[in-house]
């Protein structure tokens, strides 16, 4: 069965890329026509790390976007690079919450929470999910073929008996 948490964290930090590298495109320009400085920068340096900041942000969350778009695809947890970029996308959106708080408000710090929990989400709902065997693989049928289900077909036990414990 399909999950849509993969789908919606997909749009979510597509939407996001392209929001965080329009608005430090935009913070770029604005700094540069106003010819801004900060203790003494050259607004020149700032207008161009602002945008390469923007673009750089924006890649990350984009590719970030394409791992979930993967697991949408897949239907399968995120493995190697791509569970560590998610989880790393979920650290920056916790500490980018807890920036905005204080900067920006509480509208900004709801979305970070609301995008860090889709993240962890994705990450939970496919955590323990391993692939489904295709089928019995004897005869069709699970068990002895004799109706007993709990025997193989020697009579032993199809689960493996318990672990000895030491004295």
């Amino acid at each position: 069965m399909r999950r849509p948490v993969a789908w919606i964290v997909a749009v979510v930090l597509f939407a996001e890329a392209l929001g965080v590298a329009a608005l430090n495109w935009f913070l770029g320009i604005v700094v540069d026509r106003q010819e801004m400085s900060l203790a003494g920068l050259d607004p020149d340096t700032m207008s161009v790390s602002s945008k390469i900041g923007g673009i750089v942000f924006g890649l990350y969350f984009a590719l970030c976007g394409l791992v979930a778009l993967l697991v949408a695809l897949r239907d399968r947890r995120p493995a190697g690079v791509g569970r560590i970029l998610l989880i790393s996308a979920a650290v920056v959106h916790g500490l980018l919450g807890a920036f905005t708080w204080g900067l920006v408000g509480w509208s900004a710090f709801l979305f970070m929470l609301v995008v860090l929990g889709l993240i962890v989400l994705l990450l939970m709902t496919y955590d323990g999910q391993e692939e489904a065997p295709a089928g019995p693989a004897e005869g069709g049928r699970g068990g002895d073929g004799k109706g007993d289900p709990g025997k193989g077909g020697d009579g032993s036990p199809v689960s493996p008996p318990p672990a000895p414990t030491a004295p």
